[in-house]
């Protein structure tokens, strides 16, 4: 019973504490709760404040903004305005200058159609007093123009030709004077026949033969034109083929020297002398390319060479020309500082066209430059050989050299030599293609038609009208006609006035 009384007043009291301490924790709790609420409401008051101030200070703010914004629209409307204003004056003042110009241009219509009818009025006055149309005034004043530049034209080449000459004409001939002084070759004058001197008279009746077959077995092998006729003791051997020619004159001294004179021996020593010329012609090719220190020739081309042996031109013997004009080519091109080789090559080989141009038609320079190219040389060698006559543009200075040096070996005293006949005929032509000319007066040919002098007449042509005269007498000269070297084209203008004292 103790113990149960004990555990209900345990019971009891441990009761009591906890409410007590739950009373305790609930005034506890309200208070809390009290000064929280408090202090939210104390909160809240303050934020209601701190908004109130915000949005005050905000709206006054945008207050402001739009009170400015509205003094912006003001001023942009007022400018708006003043330019609305100022649009319609300047509109108002264009209308006004457009009506203006309107009038203008129906005065000046007006004004371009009277003065259209004062110039058709003058024109025609002109016209009337001047005696001319207005084309014919254009045209007179076109010749007067043209004229005019015609003659500053000359002047400006002829001081320009003065400056290139003085500039160039030093040098030019320092360096052909000393390739000139440097070489002079030997220069055989040959024909296109030869004599062949006999032993007697009674030769030549051996020579035609019996019924004239040992004659035309001799002119069949050989292909020459044995000429037998009154000269004493002596036969002619005409071709235009030389190598033709040096056989047939070999086959006839040894037919005579051997005395038996029949068809049979004909044959025989023509094959002897054949065999002979062929090996001089290739001793004489290797001999001047040794000469001129040039190897690896084609054989052909060797052969060729030496054939030029027994050509002439003009009287002068083609390969001592050839030979000149290597050694001349090699020399200026030393003087101007270039490789000579190329150049003496080119030179020894120019006219080997004329060892053929018997059998293949054309120019001989052409026909040279195409042998040289197909047995093998270059094209620098073949341009050289088609261009030393002008044939063709030069292009290299190779082919320069190997022109001015072939003029230079052809052109010098001595060098050639032309039939009285020809020579006349040229200067012939000389003379009456200068007198062509208007203005000329007087043509004289001179120093073996190497130079012509030309009298004008002085009151139909002035200082710069002489020289395009010159310059149009030379250029005429060379398209028409053909000869060695350079013609020197002189204008002579003079004016004399003669009085007599009595």
């Amino acid at each position: 019973m103790a113990v149960l009384i004990g555990l209900a007043v345990g019971f009891l009291a441990r009761k009591y504490i906890a409410e007590a301490r739950v009373a305790t924790a609930e005034a506890s709790g309200k208070k809390i709760i009290s000064d929280a609420e408090r202090e939210a409401e104390s909160i809240k008051r303050e934020a209601q404040v701190e908004a109130k101030d915000t949005i005050h200070t905000m709206r006054a703010e945008a207050e402001r903004e739009l009170k400015s914004r509205r003094s912006d629209m003001q001023r942009l409307e007022r400018r708006l305005m003043q330019r609305e204003e100022t649009f319609e004056a300047k509109e108002s003042e264009i209308d006004k200058r457009d009506k203006r110009i309107a009038s203008w241009e129906e005065h000046l219509k007006s004004q371009e159609s009277k003065l259209m009818k004062a110039a058709t009025e003058q024109k025609r006055l002109l016209e009337k007093v001047a005696r001319m149309t207005a084309q014919e005034a254009k045209d007179n004043l076109f010749q007067k123009v043209t004229d005019e530049v015609k003659r500053e034209s000359a002047l400006f080449i002829k001081e320009e030709e003065a400056k290139a000459r003085e500039e160039a004409e030093k040098r030019a001939r320092k360096i052909i004077s000393l390739a000139i002084q440097r070489c002079a070759s030997e220069h055989v004058a040959e024909t296109t026949v030869s004599v062949v001197p006999l032993p007697n008279d009674e030769m030549k009746g051996r020579i035609i033969g019996r019924e004239g077959r040992n004659i035309r077995t001799f002119e069949n092998l050989t292909g020459i034109n044995l000429i037998i006729d009154d000269t004493p003791e002596a036969v002619i051997l005409s071709s235009f083929d030389p190598v033709r020619r040096e056989i047939a004159r070999l086959t006839l001294e040894k037919l005579i020297s051997d005395g038996r004179i029949q068809p049979a021996r004909i044959e025989e020593m023509y094959e002897k002398s054949k065999a002979e010329v062929e090996n001089e012609i290739r001793e004489a090719g290797e001999e001047a390319a040794f000469e001129v220190g040039i190897h690896n020739l084609n054989k052909e081309l060797v052969r060729a060479l030496g054939r030029l042996k027994y050509r002439t031109s003009y009287g002068q013997n083609v390969l001592m020309h050839a030979l000149e004009v290597a050694h001349l080519s090699g020399i200026m091109a030393a003087e101007l500082g270039l490789e000579p080789k190329l150049p003496k090559r080119a030179g020894l080989l120019h006219d080997i066209g004329k060892a053929i141009d018997h059998e293949v038609e054309g120019s001989h320079a052409l026909i040279g430059a195409e042998l040289a190219k197909r047995l093998g040389e270059g094209n620098l060698i073949s341009h050289a050989i088609e261009a030393h006559h002008g044939e063709v543009e030069i292009k290299t200075i190779e082919a320069v050299l190997v022109q001015a040096a072939d003029a230079i070996s052809a052109a010098r005293p001595g060098a050639r030599r032309e039939t009285l006949e020809s020579y006349i005929k040229r200067l012939e032509k000389l003379e009456t293609l200068a007198d062509s000319f208007d203005g000329v007066e007087k043509a004289f040919a001179m120093q073996a038609g190497r130079e012509i002098r030309i009298v004008v007449q002085s009151d139909s042509v002035d200082d710069l009208g002489s020289a395009t005269l010159a310059r149009d007498i030379a250029k005429e000269v060379e398209d028409q006609l053909d000869y060695p070297g350079q013609i020197k084209i002189t204008v002579i203008r003079e004016t004399r006035v003669v009085e007599y004292a009595k």
